[in-house]
């Protein structure tokens, strides 16, 4: 369940907000300083964060810029009576995802926390999608770079796309012809062993056993 810290020392105002995420099926925690907003942060659990500035301790845009250079990633929302631009501007410049203003609505509130959850979701199934994962090998498509049992392995052009061919049909034979047509197009001589030169760069990158040769029908990646 998504666990949303509401970071706001007004009990009236924290617990209205609380009541409402809760009828919504959010798990919800309230700091009601930035002591307690800092250490309940930083434990890895916390999904989002709603963050007043106004609060006891240090100041809300001093939090949000300690937290975001821990290494805090979950948005965060101000939500505060501060409604002067240049406060908004250092709020942005700090890591806030989104600012807004006291007096408010639940009803913007809640759009607002969806919203930004959503992105949350949204980058995680890409950069998943941008990673081909089989057995101890993972292909980074947007680096073209590989790891070997979490090792960094750095591949030529043509290795990167002779290794995603690969990975992206595991346990299927790939015959010559293919894998030529594939990587190489139409640049390539007619009889030329070139497939077999890059497979043998590969399986000693791979590591050995990965890359099986099937007698006169060409190669399969068995992890």
């Amino acid at each position: 369940m998504t666990h949303i810290l509401v970071v706001e020392d007004e009990v009236r105002i924290a617990a209205f907000v609380k009541k409402g995420l809760v009828s919504n099926g959010f798990t919800i925690s309230v700091a009601g300083n930035s002591e307690e907003a800092s250490a309940i942060s930083l434990d890895g659990q916390i999904d989002l964060m709603i963050l007043d500035l106004g609060i006891p301790g240090r100041d809300g845009l001093e939090l949000l810029e300690d937290l975001r250079g821990q290494g805090f990633l979950a948005p965060i929302i101000i939500l505060t009576a501060r409604d002067d631009i240049q406060d908004k501007i250092s709020g942005f410049e700090r890591g806030a995802d989104d600012y807004m203003t006291k007096p408010f609505r639940f009803e913007e509130l809640l759009v607002r926390v969806r919203a930004r959850l959503r992105t949350v979701v949204t980058a995680a199934h890409e950069s998943q999608s941008n990673m081909l994962a089989v057995g101890p090998l993972v292909l980074d498509l947007r680096t073209r770079r590989l790891q070997v049992e979490g090792q960094i392995i750095d591949l030529s052009a043509r290795e990167f796309t002779l290794a995603e061919t690969f990975l992206r049909h595991p346990n299927q034979v790939m015959s010559r012809e293919q894998l030529l047509d594939t990587v190489w197009g139409y640049d390539y001589a007619p009889g030329s062993n070139i497939v077999d030169v890059y497979v043998g760069y590969l399986r000693k990158k791979f590591g050995d056993g990965l890359i099986e040769t099937v007698r006169g029908m060409g190669y399969r990646l068995r992890p």
